[in-house]
């Protein structure tokens, strides 16, 4: 979810089919408004879904196409994820923790490190750019202050 910014919601619907290690990419296919698109994902995130699913096979629901599963022969709910996130964001020392989080986090480092507007628009689903400034605004500031220095409008 940091990665692609793939809602809390689109994360917990994918299915087994929608995710392609070969290419680094996932499907969401329900999305907000009913649209579905592609994310790209990294080597990094690559590695670790290709890691659960190994242990997936092993799960005794492995046979549904849900990708994730829950434990006690649940499915893995929104709350379910919301509640391991959570947990994970105590114990890393993160306050206020809320799964939006990630996708406002995935947003700013898009852009910080140079992404178009309209590339993290199609990645994140949006169809309009204010929802990149309301999604963006805990980072404008830091963004500005970063494209100020490489810029060195100072050296005349």
């Amino acid at each position: 979810m940091i990665e692609t910014g793939a809602r809390a919601g689109e994360v917990v619907a994918m299915g087994t089919s929608d995710v392609d290690l070969r290419s680094g990419m996932a499907v969401v296919r329900r999305g907000k408004g009913g649209k579905s698109r592609t994310v790209p994902f990294g080597a990094q995130t690559g590695r670790a879904i290709d890691r659960y699913l190994r242990v997936r096979r092993m799960h005794r629901l492995a046979g549904l196409p849900d990708l994730w599963l829950g434990d006690r022969s649940k499915g893995f709910s929104y709350q379910a994820l919301y509640s391991a996130l959570k947990v994970r964001a105590g114990v890393a020392g993160i306050p206020d923790f809320h799964p939006h989080v990630l996708r406002h986090t995935a947003a700013g480092r898009w852009l910080a490190r140079g992404g178009s507007e309209g590339g993290l628009m199609a990645v994140a689903g949006w169809s309009r750019r204010d929802m990149i400034d309301r999604d963006t605004r805990s980072t404008s500031e830091r963004r500005a202050a970063e494209e100020a220095r490489r810029l060195n409008l100072g050296d005349l």
